[in-house]
């Protein structure tokens, strides 16, 4: 997946909690989700299954690949359709 170089949006803390709640929610009924990332072209899709809090990665896995993304370049979190 393609990375685009610029400046990550800032988001409040209000936000960023916010985001940290649909991802755990999501973990713990795992559900499918779809997740906008910042400087990624593509959506990751998937079940989340490991919130690392030490790395800060979110793993998600699809299809028995496994993709580790960023918890700050996670712009936005949805059910997947």
């Amino acid at each position: 997946m393609a990375k685009v170089k610029a400046k990550r949006p800032t988001r409040d803390e209000y936000v960023l909690e916010e985001l940290g709640e649909r991802l755990v929610e999501a973990k713990d009924e795992g559900t499918t989700v779809q997740l906008e990332v910042w400087g990624w072209e593509d959506q990751v899709k998937g079940v989340i299954t490991y919130l690392d809090s030490r790395t800060k990665l979110v793993h998600v896995e699809y299809n028995g690949e496994l993709t580790k993304v960023p918890f700050m370049d996670i712009m936005k979190v949805s059910n997947a359709e």
